[in-house]
């Protein structure tokens, strides 16, 4: 079975801001902003592209299946 994988935690770094900054931005939890980092939660496609929105990059440049993405 394949994964969703991301890049949220590095374009967090990036960008230079929080958990709680994203989240806020986005109107979820840091605590889901935590689960999508660490692979332990799909975010909806809404989700995915509200994050896709803030980072201005497109979808599939943020989320991934693993083995579908060279090294960034």
């Amino acid at each position: 079975m394949e994964m969703l994988k991301n890049r949220v935690r590095e374009l967090r770094a990036r960008f230079r801001i929080t958990q709680q900054d994203l989240a806020d931005r986005i109107e979820v939890s840091r605590q889901t902003i935590g689960l999508i980092e660490k692979g332990d939660y799909a975010p909806s496609i809404t989700l995915a592209l509200k994050i896709a929105r803030e980072f201005q990059l497109p979808i599939e440049d943020i989320f991934y299946l693993e083995g579908d993405k060279e090294s960034c």
